[in-house]
């Protein structure tokens, strides 16, 4: 059993402070977030599918002392504008990473992507080498095989539920997938920032499902083979997608990739055990100072 005092370090996280920002990248308008702390390391947080940049509130704290902490809305989630029509290839994110990347200037930055957002990040770490210095992939599905785009595809041909009041969506909102450890209090924060009025009234989430109704069929791992920076691939220590072979696979492709496993967590790392993943990054950010 781990240790108790990373289950008090998750009930005692507390969302960092912020401000609220707007970059047109690819003619739509991205929302991005900054947590302080200008002119030290950059770094960049990408969230997963169906999240938003809420879901590193709860560690970009401790990323601040030594980082200039942002995080990104992707095109079709949170604050972000949707698509229309939808344009959510992996490549098309990967794009709209390198453009944020040069409007803001960023250089020998770290690049941290969870689940959907590490597969993003690999690909742009990959496709635009050079800025990024530092690269963290955490909880990713690194194969999305058919079968499983299909089902994503099928989610999203359905439409999304609406209730009637903002304090229904809140009691209602739910993580997916459900498996996790996050407090109440984590989850009524990010439930508070993906409510979204409706035009009749109702409330939904902040949140195309196109992005999954055109979800495409990847194999990330070949982009492994392009990444010749400092690596840290983040396991949940319950989540089943990192498994044993997919570490081997990417070890024999990327040699220098470092691997750890979060305990106390399930696949929303960042929610589930906030210190104790930041005490992860940070050992690593440590060993491989620019």
């Amino acid at each position: 059993m781990s240790p108790q005092p990373n289950r008090l370090d998750a009930a005692a996280a507390r969302p960092a402070p912020y401000t609220d920002h707007i970059a047109k990248i690819a003619g739509l308008d991205i929302h991005y977030v900054d947590y302080g702390t200008a002119g030290r390391t950059p770094m960049l947080c990408i969230h997963g599918g169906a999240a938003s940049t809420h879901w590193f509130d709860f560690v970009a704290g401790d990323f601040n002392a030594e980082h200039h902490v942002l995080a990104i809305d992707q095109r079709g989630h949170g604050d972000s504008a949707w698509a229309d029509p939808p344009d959510y290839a992996y490549e098309r994110y990967a794009a709209d990473i390198n453009e944020f990347v040069n409007k803001q200037d960023l250089r020998d930055f770290v690049l941290i992507g969870h689940s959907m957002g590490g597969t993003v990040g690999l690909t742009y770490a990959a496709k635009y080498p050079g800025r990024v210095s530092r690269l963290v992939i955490v909880d990713t599905m690194l194969n999305m095989t058919p079968d499983r785009a299909a089902k994503l595809r099928e989610v999203g041909t359905r439409q999304g539920r609406t209730y009637a009041t903002r304090e229904e969506f809140i009691s209602r909102f739910r993580l997916r997938p459900a498996d996790s450890s996050a407090t109440p209090e984590v989850l009524r924060h990010l439930a508070g920032h993906a409510a979204h009025p409706e035009a009749d009234g109702t409330w939904g989430h902040k949140f195309d499902r196109q992005v999954y109704a055109v979800r495409e069929s990847i194999d990330g791992l070949p982009h492994w083979n392009h990444i010749r920076i400092p690596a840290l691939l983040v396991k949940g220590g319950r989540s089943p997608r990192i498994t044993p072979n997919v570490v081997a696979d990417v070890k024999s492709r990327c040699p220098q990739v470092e691997f750890v496993e979060v305990p106390d967590s399930d696949h929303h790392v960042t929610l589930d055990n906030p210190a104790g993943f930041t005490r992860a990054v940070n050992v690593f950010l440590a060993k491989h100072k620019t």
